[in-house]
């Protein structure tokens, strides 16, 4: 274990646990949306800080995925759970892969809400210099949050969204993200991984769109699956709440249910032979 311990605050008793990554532009805050109805019996989140977000906000690192992953398998162990699934939004579903490379068989379940494929995402020169740009400028951030959710959400939200987002990050730390989550290419470690994995998309949202989940996440995991949310930008959590819960607790509770089905077939007395 390191000296570092990731922020983090538990919702649930439940025993199926779930670590949950937030995304480049919020902390864990940005789950706040779906707290109040979370099955909280089935499940137990940690919703984590990533170093340079939150309560780790001047916390000194990488800022990196590797780094991240590291920090919350530390985290795992920290907390007794030997095996838990992964809830990461964007570059913390990018984050996710990176625990799933490192330690498969600690995962039971993955989702990608609107994930960064482990494969580094090049950007043409001018979107380069919008996004790494963001990390100083506001209008910027606002612009990358309005393009991402189809220009349609209302002003005032996008300003809210700004505000959280410079509230809750630091400028050095939400850069040097970029270069990781943008530049990093390790999809060959998760290339045929047996974990079950699900990428939920919304349609609204030109820049991790469903097509390329079926370039890359369904190509690489092996049991993926894709669910595309209508009218949902890249921010399912703060866009559709219910509908995000709905596709995610029913792709982790399938595990569970699998569990029970196996179990009760353990348990059933061998058939006598005719």
């Amino acid at each position: 274990m390191t000296a570092f311990i990731l922020p983090h605050e538990l919702h649930g008793d439940g025993a199926h646990k779930v670590l949950a990554v937030h995304g480049w532009f919020a902390d864990r805050s940005a789950y706040a949306p779906v707290l109040p109805d979370l099955d909280t019996d089935a499940f137990q989140y940690a919703l984590v800080d990533l170093r340079g977000y939150g309560e780790a906000k001047d916390a000194v690192g990488s800022y990196t995925t590797a780094e991240g992953a590291a920090d919350l398998l530390d985290l795992a162990d920290r907390l007794g759970w030997e095996r838990f699934s992964l809830v990461g939004h964007s570059m913390g579903g990018k984050v996710a892969q990176r625990v799933v490379a490192l330690a498969p068989h600690r995962v039971r379940r993955l989702v990608g809400v609107s994930p960064v494929p482990a494969s580094a995402l090049p950007f043409p020169p001018e979107q380069w210099e919008l996004f790494a740009s963001a990390a100083h400028l506001a209008d910027n951030r606002r612009t990358i949050i309005d393009l991402t959710t189809g220009g349609v959400r209302p002003a005032a939200w996008l300003d809210r969204m700004v505000t959280r987002s410079l509230a809750r990050s630091d400028v050095k730390a939400f850069r040097a993200w970029l270069d990781s989550w943008a530049g990093e290419d390790f999809h060959d470690r998760v290339e045929g991984c047996q974990v079950p994995a699900l990428a939920v998309v919304g349609a609204l949202d030109p820049a991790l769109p469903a097509d390329l989940m079926r370039q890359t996440w369904l190509t690489w995991f092996t049991r993926g699956e894709l669910v595309e949310l209508p009218g949902v930008g890249h921010y399912a959590a703060d866009e559709a709440p219910l509908d995000l819960i709905r596709a995610v607790e029913d792709f982790l509770r399938a595990d569970d249910a699998a569990a029970e089905t196996a179990g009760a077939e353990a348990s059933q007395p061998p058939a006598a032979d005719a």
